[in-house]
């Protein structure tokens, strides 16, 4: 994706470093920082510098509309996934009656709002089946109460991405009531979005995007713009927020709108704008193309390693991540450390992301260093 001179000039800090782990945090390109140099200058400004912070979130909301396949009236922003799966919350207001369906290989932040309601709903599991989710596992899970099917586009557990076509057919189907919530965290900026039909898009922005913390970004088709008002106090998701009638009542802007309660995270969005327009210049199709042998060469020397992966590998189903399960992870991350190879370590597993700033050399030398661990 990038040549060796530009991939440095873009991100030095991966000069002498094997950096897999972008599932977890990305690297931005130095274009990130200049725009959050460009924040702090307009910040310094005092309040003329809402102009410029007022011009960069609809700048990000352009640029994020468009990599959605959306339009920016469908497009918004909150602080993080964990907020805008609360608001999701708050705009189904879902009561005892009524059901939700998960899955074990989703993040805490979609799954657990439902079982935190104070008249939580009936909360099913779809369980993976050897790290991947089966559409014939779910419909068994499915009926005319459920309101809700929470899912990830690509897990950031073990990396399995879901097959959706399979998905979508079966909620359409047997749960004509239910509307399907997907995270694309794992995937947004880094494979091509294919999830035609979804009702409501979740992404962090500190991942493949590139972007830092403190942002999400919501999309939300107009057709699901009613159903998905949130019912949350604030301000700035308000059309009568300075009116006369202000105290008489909230009228809240219709479907993603309604998700940005408050006063952006103009630092985060300044980033994003940047980080996205980053990536797009690339083309997501062009970084899935160069990352996708590379997580493929991790795949298979894993398992010539005679490490098992946590999940089938389907070329026809890209994803970034690859994960496997050690009984001596912990002394297998601390070699990988040392060795200046950067993954994650969490409950016993070992996961490697690749993403476009990453090369062969990178996933050769984690290899080696995980076949000096296996001796």
């Amino acid at each position: 994706m990038l040549t060796e001179s530009s991939r440095l000039r873009d991100f030095p800090t991966l000069q002498g470093i094997t950096y897999l782990n972008t599932a977890a945090e990305s690297i931005p390109p130095l274009s990130v920082g200049k725009a959050l140099q460009d924040y702090w200058q307009d910040k310094t400004r005092g309040m003329r510098g809402r102009e410029g912070h007022f011009a960069a979130v609809e700048n990000c909301r352009e640029i994020s509309a468009k990599m959605l396949g959306l339009t920016t009236e469908e497009v918004s922003f909150c602080s993080c996934s964990s907020e805008a799966y609360n608001l999701l919350a708050s705009a189904l207001n879902l009561g005892a009656g009524d059901e939700v369906v998960v899955t074990d290989l989703d993040f805490p932040a979609g799954a657990t709002p439902w079982l935190r309601a104070v008249q939580p709903p009936v909360v099913r599991l779809w369980k993976a089946a050897e790290g991947e989710l089966n559409a014939a596992d779910l419909a068994p899970l499915l009926n005319e109460k459920t309101k809700l099917v929470q899912v990830s586009l690509v897990s950031f557990f073990n990396g399995h991405r879901i097959a959706w076509t399979a998905l979508h057919e079966a909620v359409r189907r047997l749960a004509p009531n239910a509307l399907i919530s997907v995270d694309i965290t794992q995937a947004f900026g880094r494979v091509e979005l294919n999830c035609p039909g979804a009702d409501i898009l979740i992404s962090s922005t500190h991942k493949w995007t590139l972007g830092v913390h403190g942002g999400c970004i919501i999309g939300v088709p107009k057709r699901n713009a009613q159903r998905l008002t949130t019912h949350a106090g604030g301000w700035y998701h308000l059309s009568n927020a300075f009116d006369a009638d202000r105290f008489d009542r909230a009228v809240t802007k219709h479907g993603a709108l309604s998700f940005s309660v408050g006063m952006p995270n103009f630092a985060a969005l300044y980033a994003l704008n940047a980080a996205l327009r980053y990536v797009d210049g690339v083309g997501v199709a062009t970084i899935s193309a160069h990352a996708d042998p590379l997580v493929r060469e991790l795949y298979e020397g894993l398992i010539a390693l005679g490490l098992k992966p946590m999940c089938p590998l389907h070329v026809d189903l890209p994803t970034g991540i690859i994960a496997f399960m050690h009984e001596r992870s912990g002394e297998i991350h601390a070699a990988l450390e040392k060795a200046d190879v950067h993954v994650m370590h969490s409950a016993g597993r070992i996961r490697l992301a690749a993403h476009g700033y990453n090369t062969q050399a990178d996933v050769r030398r984690a290899l080696e260093v995980l076949g000096s661990c296996m001796g």
